[in-house]
C-alpha cells in the first residue's frame, strides 16, 4: 500500500490496470482511492478477455469490478447494445445502471435500464435512440427480445449479477433463454454471493474455462462499538458533524472522507470552527505524516481527518469515535474504518452520515454484515447549547466540591451585601463564558496560518451568502475604519471566509465586530487556526 513512505494515489493504483484517461477520471471523481479486493482480482482478468466467476456479496464493489472493463471494451462509436447485464430486481437494475453511467460519463457511453414496472414505450424509445449497455431483469429482457425491440447480435460481454438470487427467484430458465440469444463468442461474467450446484452447472454450460475469484466479506468482531447513523443533506454535513461531535463529547476522533479534496475542505472548516483537526492523505510525505500522527497520539490534536488509504496501517489506541463523513465504497472499508475504535476491550462509537440517496447502500451493508445501525435524530443548535450548559454546570459543581479559596469567598460575601447571590453567580458565569469571545490583544494572536506579518481571520459568511471579495472589503472598511487597501488574501468557501490583514488592522476589526455588516448581515469573526 505504501511506496517509499508515500501513500499511493488512486490514479496510480488504477493506472496499473491500464485504464483509459476517460475511465480513470471518472473513477477518481467517484472517490475510489484504490481497487477493492473484488476489483483488484477481477478487472485484470476481465480486461484480458477471460470468462469469470466472481464470488462476492453486494456491497463489495463488484459493480465497478465488471463495469470498468465493460466501458473499456466497448466500441463507443457504435450505438448498438454490446453488453447486457442481468440482475434479479428492478432496484438493482437502477443501481447498476447509475453506477455504470458514472463510470462511462466521460467516454460518452449510453446505458439503458430495462425492468418491470416501467412503461414499455419509454424503454423502447431509449433502445431506438441507441445505447451500448443494457441492464435488465430477466423477465422484461426476455419480453423485449420476443417483441423484437432488443437486439443482442452485437453483445460482446454478458454479465449475470447476483446469479444465486436469480436462481432463488425462479429465473434460471429465463436466464438460459437469454444466454442462448447472445453470440457464442461473447465473454461471460457471473457474480454470485454463493455458488450452489445449480449455478455451477449453469457456469459449466455457458462459460469457457472461467477464472474463479472469491471474496469473503469481513465480519465485525468488536461488539463494544455502538454503530449509529444520522440522515443529513449534503450541504448540511459540516454543520451536522460539528453538532454531533459536540453532543457526543468526542475526545479522540478519526473522521473519514472519500477524497483528498474533501479531507482538506473538512479540515479547514473544522479548524475554522475551533476544533483541533489535522489532515492526513496521500499528498503528505512521510515526515509530514509522522508529525501529524505524533501530535494526534500525544493529544496535540483531537481529530484526524483521513482518507481510507492514508489511514491504513495506523496503530492508535484510545480512539473514542470514528465518523464516516462520506460512505465508504464497500463493506470491507466500513469494517476497517470502524475497527479503529473499540480496541483492547474498550467501548467505542462509529457514526455515519447518510444522505437520502445513500439509504439503499446502507441497507445493503447491513444485510451483508448482519448488523443494524441505530438511527439518531440530528441534534439541533438548542440541543448542543443545552449540552454545553450541562457541562458548564458540572464544571462549576466540581469546582465547589474542590473547595472555594477564602479570598473568593470574601469577595462574594462583599458583593452579596448589595446584590442577589443568584445574580452574582450568573455574572461570574457570563464573565467566564465571554472571556474566550473578547477581542484578542496584539500579543495574543499566536499562529493563524497567515503570510508572515499578517493575521488570518475567520468570518462566518461565504459563497452560500452570495458574498464577493468586494463585499468583504467594503464591510470591514466601513465597520471598523480600516483601509481596504491593507487587506491581503481573501479565501471564500461555501459557508465561511478567511481574510488576511496586518495585526493592527485585525485588532481593530475584532474590537469593531458588532458594527460590521456584510450584505446587510452581521458577522462573527475570530482568529483562524493555523493551516495543518
Amino acid at each position: 500500500m505504501f511506496v517509499k513512505g508515500v501513500v499511493r494515489l488512486s490514479s496510480e493504483l488504477f493506472k496499473e490496470m491500464e485504464l483509459s484517461p476517460q475511465v480513470l477520471k471518472a473513477v477518481v471523481e467517484m472517490g475510489f482511492e484504490e481497487p477493492s479486493p473484488i476489483q483488484a482480482k477481477s478487472i485484470p482478468s476481465i480486461m484480458e478477455g477471460r470468462d469469470l466467476i466472481g464470488q462476492a456479496q453486494t456491497g463489495t464493489g463488484k459493480t465497478a469490478a465488471f463495469g470498468i472493463p465493460i466501458i473499456e471494451k466497448l466500441d463507443h462509436r457504435s450505438k448498438k447494445i454490446q453488453s447486457l447485464v442481468l440482475v434479479p430486481t428492478r432496484e438493482l437494475a437502477i443501481q447498476v445502471a447509475e453506477e455504470i453511467t458514472k463510470i462511462g460519463r466521460h467516454a460518452g457511453v449510453k446505458v439503458v435500464p430495462i425492468y418491470g414496472g416501467q412503461s414499455y414505450d419509454r424503454q423502447i424509445r431509449a433502445l431506438e435512440h441507441g445505447a451500448q449497455v443494457a441492464i435488465g431483469t430477466p423477465g422484461r429482457v426476455m419480453d423485449h427480445i420476443r417483441r423484437g425491440t432488443l437486439h443482442l447480435d452485437n453483445v460482446k460481454i454478458m454479465v449475470l449479477d447476483e446469479a444465486d438470487e436469480m436462481l432463488d427467484m425462479g429465473f434460471i430458465e429465463d436466464v438460459e433463454f437469454i444466454l442462448q440469444q447472445v453470440p457464442q463468442d461473447r465473454q461471460t461474467l457471473l457474480f454470485s454471493a454463493t455458488v450452489p450446484d445449480a449455478i455451477r452447472r449453469l457456469a459449466n454450460r455457458y462459460l469457457r474455462s472461467p477464472e474463479h475469484v472469491s471474496i469473503s466479506p469481513e465480519r465485525i468482531t468488536v461488539p463494544l462499538i455502538d454503530q449509529l447513523y444520522y440522515e443529513v443533506r449534503e450541504h448540511e454535513k459540516l454543520d451536522a458533524v460539528s453538532r454531533i461531535l459536540d453532543m457526543e463529547g468526542a475526545e479522540r476522533t478519526i473522521v473519514f472522507c472519500r477524497t483528498k479534496k474533501r479531507v482538506d475542505e473538512l479540515t479547514e472548516g473544522l479548524q475554522a470552527r475551533g476544533y483541533s483537526a489535522e489532515a492526513i492523505h496521500g499528498d503528505l510525505n512521510q515526515v509530514q505524516r509522522t508529525r501529524v500522527m505524533k501530535r494526534f497520539k500525544e493529544g496535540g490534536s483531537e481529530m484526524l481527518i483521513a482518507t481510507d488509504v492514508a489511514a491504513r496501517g495506523l496503530d492508535i489506541d484510545n480512539v473514542s469515535h470514528v465518523v464516516n463523513y462520506d460512505l465508504p465504497q464497500d463493506t470491507e472499508s466500513y469494517v476497517h474504518r470502524i475497527g479503529r475504535t473499540g480496541r483492547a476491550g474498550r467501548s467505542g462509537t462509529a457514526i455515519t452520515l447518510v444522505t437520502p440517496k445513500e439509504f439503499r447502500q446502507i441497507r445493503q451493508m447491513e444485510r451483508v454484515l448482519r448488523i443494524k445501525l441505530i438511527r439518531r435524530p440530528l441534534p439541533t443548535p438548542q440541543d448542543v447549547a443545552e449540552k454545553q450548559r450541562e457541562g458548564l454546570k458540572q464544571r462549576l459543581a466540581d469546582e465547589v466540591e474542590r473547595g472555594v479559596l477564602p479570598e473568593y469567598q470574601e469577595l462574594a460575601m462583599a458583593l452579596a451585601e448589595s446584590y442577589d447571590s443568584v445574580d452574582i453567580a450568573a455574572a461570574a458565569i457570563r464573565l467566564m463564558v465571554d472571556k474566550g469571545r473578547e477581542p484578542l490583544a496584539d500579543h495574543e494572536f499566536g499562529e493563524t496560518g497567515a503570510e508572515p506579518g499578517m493575521i488570518r481571520l475567520f468570518l462566518n459568511l461565504g459563497r452560500a451568502d452570495r458574498v464577493s471579495p468586494a463585499d468583504i472589503v467594503r464591510g470591514l472598511a466601513e465597520g471598523s475604519g480600516i483601509s481596504g487597501n491593507v487587506l491581503g488574501l481573501i479565501d471564500i468557501y461555501d459557508r465561511f471566509t478567511f481574510v488576511e490583514m496586518p495585526q493592527e488592522a485585525a485588532t481593530k476589526v475584532l474590537h469593531s465586530v458588532a458594527d460590521i455588516h456584510i450584505r446587510g448581515k452581521s458577522v462573527n469573526m475570530e482568529p483562524a487556526r493555523p493551516r495543518g
